[in-house]
């Protein structure tokens, strides 16, 4: 199987729309390691990701009858533009099925280069079924984004060029992971000529499927991934990359949302460039693979592709902070007399304070929210440690979701209703879906708290208070899971009770 695919990387045709990029230091990332760190910019090719490499190789490799017919495809937007050049190049029909929810910088790309674009669906699992339909009524050749030989031996041309590009030592290389097909073909190729480098998947907690189907031992599919990071948002690994991915992948990492925005910025500062989600997903396991596992080798991340709405950078640079652990988020419990706030400012020091919420509550206690930029190392424990030893009841909320997605923002909005029940909802945030979750939350309970941030292309996510009788509670799980909704109920959260009780 492997000499197979060695051929199938060695004859790929994938230069004639690709280049081989580059593979260049990150010098500061490097240095806050103390170790050599090597970024493989895939975001340099012409359409910003590694995809057109496997999507090139697949379509020229088709018949002259096939070609004839054209080509279909689902994709959350990179594989799309791969897709899409391909067929420009080869000058024939493509039709591209991509999710409602994809960057609309991708969508645009897409119909530049002349594919027909189809919006369906909520995620690219809904696209892909979609796309099956048509590939079926139309009778186009279905090109698959990952689970496909001729797919993956494209993509692993990468593996080939690193080991061109840098033939010493290599400790591990570190592989963005949706549906498989880039860490399969890295896999094959480096594994046959040097066994040593580890290669590492990396993945989004809320999209981790090859790290759980690796620990099943069977391809599981996720009930909901997040979108965040939407160029690997996949329920389900594809089923080629997981046979080679069990036999030689590793290990795979998970990573927060917030060490990936952390991630961004830590490109960024490498290389004035702006990756998307997904193309930094691979740096987040790198930075956490360094820290558990000390030493001098070279590491290697795969900067997959930097396809990004503007708007999402809003959101990336506020928890850029938090995913590096370079601010903390806290209540503070002060006395409410006057100079407690400079006494407590003081205490903080020369530390930068990013945020300070506050609003009089009652005559005799105030709970201020607090963010703070602290240094490395220990600098977090030490501040907690000197505020509680000047007897302040400190409640740290850095981890917090609801905190710093929805509280920081609503500080000063304490209700004394008894009845109250809170909950915190995501949704597919797209046009009218604001108004489709207020129309499904009935009228039979007054709404008593509302907090709604537009994210850029991730989840809608609401905080909302009720007031629910409680004579009414029992009724209350039922209507709840008639909405359809991930939700999670915050009534009692430390922050919520804080801040908004």
């Amino acid at each position: 199987m492997t000499r197979d695919y060695l051929k199938r990387i060695l004859k790929a045709r994938v230069y004639d729309v690709a280049i081989e990029s580059p593979l260049s230091e990150a010098m500061a990332l490097s240095r806050r390691l103390r170790r050599q760190v090597l970024l493989k910019r895939e975001d340099m090719q012409p359409v910003f990701s590694f995809k057109l490499r496997g999507a090139y190789n697949k379509i020229a490799g088709l018949t002259e009858e096939e070609r004839a017919l054209g080509v279909l495809t689902a994709s959350a937007g990179n594989h799309a533009q791969g897709v899409a050049l391909a067929a420009q190049r080869l000058g024939i029909r493509a039709v591209i099925v991509m999710p409602i929810m994809a960057p609309r910088i991708k969508v645009e790309a897409v119909r530049a280069r002349g594919a027909e674009v189809v919006l369906e669906g909520d995620n690219y699992d809904a696209a892909y079924a979609h796309a099956r339909r048509l590939s079926e009524t139309q009778g186009l050749p279905f090109i698959h984004p990952y689970d496909d030989p001729d797919v993956i031996a494209g993509q692993g041309t990468i593996g080939m060029e690193i080991l061109k590009q840098h033939p010493s030592d290599i400790e591990a290389i570190f592989v963005p992971v949706g549906g498989g097909g880039l860490i399969a073909g890295i896999a094959l190729y480096v594994k046959s000529l040097r066994p040593d480098i580890r290669i590492i998947g990396v993945e989004p907690a809320d999209a981790d499927a090859l790290a759980r189907s690796l620990k099943e031992g069977s391809r599981v599919l996720l009930d909901h991934v997040g979108t965040f990071a939407d160029g690997v948002a996949v329920r389900q690994v594809g089923r080629e990359p997981f046979r080679i991915a069990r036999r030689l992948v590793d290990e795979v990492l998970v990573v927060s949302n917030d060490a990936i925005c952390a991630a961004i910025k830590d490109v960024f500062e490498d290389t004035r460039s702006i990756v998307e989600p997904s193309g930094a997903l691979a740096v987040a396991g790198l930075k956490a693979y360094a820290a558990a596992h000390p030493g001098d080798r070279p590491l290697i991340a795969i900067a997959s592709g930097a396809n990004m709405n503007f708007d999402r950078l809003r959101h990336v640079a506020e928890r850029a902070e938090l995913g590096e652990r370079r601010e903390v988020v806290f209540a503070a419990t002060i006395p409410e007399v006057p100079g407690s706030f400079r006494k407590f400012c003081s205490l903080i020091g020369e530390r930068n304070i990013s945020e300070f919420n506050y609003r009089y509550a009652g005559p005799a206690l105030a709970h201020v929210f607090v963010g703070i930029q602290v240094g490395e190392g220990d600098d977090a424990h030490e501040l907690f440690t000197t505020l509680t030893h000047a007897g302040y009841d400190i409640l740290d909320l850095t981890d917090n979701e609801m905190a710093k997605l929805h509280v920081r923002h609503l500080v000063g909005g304490r209700c004394p209703v008894d009845d109250e029940i809170v909950y915190r909802f995501e949704f597919p945030d797209r046009p009218g879906a604001l108004m489709a979750f207020l129309n499904a939350m009935g009228r039979d309970w007054n709404i008593s708290l509302f907090h709604y941030r537009n994210h850029g292309a991730d989840y809608g996510r609401v905080l909302i208070g009720m007031q629910v009788p409680a004579a009414e509670r029992k009724r209350l799980p039922a209507f709840l899971e008639t909405l359809g909704m991930d939700y999670q109920e915050e009534t009692e959260n430390p922050a919520y009770r804080l801040f908004l009780r």
